[in-house]
C-alpha cells in the first residue's frame, strides 16, 4: 500500500515541483519514498526531469529496500510505481523464472514483460493502481483494480500527461491557470455528498474508473481509455470463495488486525477466521459512549465468543482540533460522515497493526441497503413524470423533485446531499437540469433491484464507501482489505439465484458463513450504521465555523455559491432544522476543503 505519482511532459520541470508531489504523498507511504526521471529522449538525467515516477511506500511485503520502488525489469527498460495489493500470485509467478523479491511489485513488473498489459489485469486478483512506463516502446500505462478500491486520478493539459493517487499530488503540477474548480464537480458534490468518478473538483483532473486502465503514447502524446472488466455471475461455491479470499488476505509482513462492528459483513469475516483457526489478529471497533449509535459492546461478544483478542477504541471529542486535518485527509470535498470516526479509528490502530481486514462491499452485493427497498416500492412508476412545478427553495422538496425526476435518477434522493431544489437556490441558478452525475452502468439490469444494485455498484461503492476507506486508513499509514470484494467471490455470488441472494432481512444466505456459537439474531438486528454524534459536533464543537461561511464560500467556490443562501440555511438549522444537520456538515467540510485546495 503506497502514493504514486509521475508526469510526462513536454519540458523540463523543476525538482521542486517533483518534490512537492512527492510530499503530498507521504502521508500514505511513510517508510520509503524514491523518484526517477528520464529527459525527453528518455533517458536517465540528474536535475530537472522532463519524465518522472514518484513513489511513497507502505512496507507490508518484503519491507527491504531491495522490493523499492519506482522499481525496474532486469535490463532497465520497463518500470512500475504501484498502490495496493495482489495476492495469490505466487504459483503463477512460476512461469516468469527467478525473483529477485518476494514482492508483488515484481510479479506485476514480470507479468507485463510475458503477458501485455491486457492478460496482465485478467491475472490480477486483488486491490491496485499502478502506472507502467515502457521506454522501450515509448508507452505508459496507467490501471485501477476491478472494483476500486485503490484510488487514480490524472490530468492531461495539452500533450502532458501528471498522474497520482491524490488530487493534492497532482495539483503542484497544473499552472495556475489550469486550476480552475469544475461547475459540474461541484454541483456533483452538492448533490452527491461525494463526487463521482470521472469528474473530480477541478476542471481539468479527471478520476479513473473502476475496472478501467490508460494508454499513453509518449511519442504521438495520444491518450486512450479502455474498460478491462465487467461484474458476470460465475459457477461455483461462495463460500470456497470468501474462505480462499479471507486467507488470501491474511498474508503480511507486518502486523494484521480486524475492524469489527456489530454488523453483518464484519462479524461473517471473522467467523471465517475463526473457522480456519485465524484467531490470532486482534478486533478494533469504535466506540461512542453513550450514543445509541454505539456497537462496541455487542461486537466485544463477537469476539469473545469466536475468541479473538478485541480492542475497543473511543472516538475523541475534541473534533475541533483534528477537523481540518480529518479534511485535508479526504483530499478533496468528500462528505461522509462516518469518515471521522472512521479517522480516528485507524490513527488508534495503526499504533498496533499496519493491515487491517474490513467488511466493506456486503450491501451492494446483498442490496442491504434500507434505501433499495423503499425506492423498489415506486417502481411502478419507471419513465412517468409529472409537470409540477418545482422551483429553488431552501426545504427539501424532494417528493416533489422525485416526481419529476426519472426513476432510476430519483434514487439519488433516497441518499443524497442537497436536493435539486436547494442546489439551485445555493448557486444562484434556475433549477438544475442535471439531477445526478452518476457513471451509468454499462448493461440494462433485467429488474428493478438490479438496475439500483448496477448504479451503486458503478459509483457508490468505488467512489464513496472505498474512496473513504482507503482515505481514512491512508492518512496513518494503515492497509484496508476487503476480503468481500475479491472479484472471483462477488462472481459467484452474482449466480446466485435471487430469491437466496436477496431477502427480508438483507443478508440471510450468510448466515452460512456465520460462526454456529454466535447468536442467531445476528442476522435480524437493525442496521444501525457508522454514524457519529452529528448534533453535538455541529451545535458546540464545530459552531464557531459558522461565522462568515457564506461570504467564504462564495469567494473559494468563485462565485458558483451565494453567500446568502448558505447563511440563511444554516441559520435554518440553528434554528431547530435538524433535518438539516449533514447538509450543514457538507458545507463545512467544503469551505475547509476549498480554502485548503486555495493555498496549494
Amino acid at each position: 500500500m503506497c502514493g504514486i505519482g509521475g508526469f510526462f511532459a513536454q519540458h523540463p520541470v523543476a525538482p521542486a515541483l517533483a518534490l512537492a508531489m512527492q510530499q503530498a504523498l507521504r502521508p500514505r507511504g511513510p517508510d520509503a519514498e524514491h523518484a526517477v526521471g528520464w529527459n525527453g529522449a528518455l533517458a536517465p538525467v540528474q536535475g530537472a526531469w522532463q519524465n518522472a515516477l514518484i513513489h511513497a511506500r507502505l512496507s507490508i511485503i518484503d519491507p527491504r529496500p531491495l522490493a523499492d520502488q519506482p522499481m525496474a525489469n532486469e535490463r532497465g527498460n520497463v518500470w512500475i510505481v504501484y498502490n495496493g495489493e495482489v495476492y495469490d500470485w505466487q504459483a503463477a509467478a512460476a512461469e516468469l523464472g527467478p525473483f529477485r523479491t518476494r514482492s508483488d511489485t515484481e510479479f506485476i513488473l514480470r507479468g507485463y514483460e510475458a503477458w501485455g498489459i491486457e492478460r496482465l489485469l485478467d491475472r490480477l486478483r486483488g486491490m491496485f493502481a499502478f502506472a507502467i512506463l515502457d521506454l522501450a516502446r515509448g508507452k505508459a500505462y496507467l490501471a485501477r483494480d476491478r472494483m476500486g478500491e485503490k484510488p487514480l486520478v490524472y490530468s492531461q493539459v495539452g500533450d502532458e500527461l501528471v498522474f497520482g493517487s491524490l488530487v493534492r499530488a497532482v495539483l503542484p503540477f497544473l499552472p495556475r491557470d489550469k486550476r480552475e474548480l469544475s461547475p459540474e464537480g461541484l454541483d456533483a458534490y452538492l448533490e452527491h455528498r461525494y463526487i463521482p468518478a470521472p469528474r473530480t473538483i477541478y476542471r481539468h483532473i479527471q478520476r479513473l474508473e473502476n475496472g478501467h486502465y490508460l494508454e499513453f503514447d509518449l511519442r504521438s502524446r495520444k491518450l486512450s481509455k479502455h474498460r478491462y472488466w465487467r461484474p458476470a455471475p460465475a459457477a461455483g461455491s461462495w463460500l470456497e470463495a470468501l474462505d480462499e479470499s479471507v486467507r488470501m488476505r491474511t498474508i503480511a509482513d507486518r502486523p494484521l488486525g480486524l475492524f469489527l462492528s456489530s454488523g453483518v459483513d464484519s462479524t461473517v469475516i471473522a467467523s471465517r477466521l475463526a473457522a480456519q483457526r485465524l484467531t490470532q489478529f486482534r478486533s478494533y471497533t469504535a466506540a461512542f459512549p453513550g450514543s445509541p449509535m454505539d456497537e462496541s459492546e455487542l461486537a466485544a461478544q463477537a469476539a469473545t465468543v469466536l475468541g479473538m483478542p478485541h480492542t475497543k477504541v473511543d472516538v475523541p471529542e475534541n473534533l475541533e482540533h483534528d477537523f481540518a486535518r480529518i479534511v485535508a485527509g479526504l483530499d478533496e470535498p468528500f462528505a461522509d460522515p462516518s469518515s471521522f470516526p472512521t479517522w480516528y479509528l485507524a490513527r488508534e490502530v495503526s499504533k498496533e497493526v499496519k493491515v487491517v481486514l474490513a467488511g466493506d462491499g456486503g450491501d451492494e452485493i446483498f442490496a442491504g441497503y434500507k434505501r433499495i427497498a423503499k425506492h423498489l416500492r415506486s417502481r411502478w412508476r419507471r419513465h412517468l413524470r409529472l409537470p409540477l412545478a418545482v422551483k429553488p427553495a431552501l426545504g427539501e422538496r424532494k417528493l416533489a423533485a422525485e416526481l419529476v425526476m426519472d426513476w432510476r435518477d430519483a434514487y439519488s434522493l433516497r441518499f443524497s446531499g442537497f436536493s435539486p431544489p436547494q442546489r439551485a437556490l445555493l448557486q444562484g441558478q434556475p433549477l438544475a437540469k442535471r439531477t445526478t452525475y452518476w457513471r451509468k452502468p454499462d448493461e440494462q439490469s433485467e429488474t428493478a433491484r438490479e438496475a439500483l444494485l448496477a448504479i451503486d455498484f458503478a459509483n457508490y461503492l468505488p467512489e464513496y464507501i472505498l474512496r473513504k476507506s482507503d482515505l481514512c486508513t491512508m492518512a496513518h499509514g494503515l492497509e484496508a482489505r476487503a476480503p468481500l470484494l475479491d472479484h472471483r467471490f462477488v462472481e459467484r455470488v452474482l449466480a446466485l439465484d435471487p430469491g437466496e441472494r436477496f431477502t427480508r432481512p438483507p443478508k440471510l444466505v450468510l448466515g452460512k458463513a456465520l460462526d454456529p456459537r454466535l447468536p442467531p439474531e445476528l442476522l435480524e438486528r437493525k442496521k444501525r450504521g457508522f454514524n457519529p454524534p452529528l448534533a453535538e459536533w455541529l451545535r458546540v464543537k464545530l459552531a464557531g465555523r459558522y461565522d462568515g461561511l457564506g461570504a467564504r464560500l462564495e469567494r473559494t467556490s468563485a462565485g458558483q455559491l451565494r453567500a446568502p443562501a448558505i447563511d440563511r440555511f444554516v441559520r435554518r438549522y440553528v434554528a431547530g432544522k435538524e433535518r438539516a444537520a449533514e447538509q450543514v456538515l457538507q458545507l463545512l467540510i467544503l469551505d475547509e476543503s476549498l480554502a485548503q485546495l486555495s493555498v496549494l
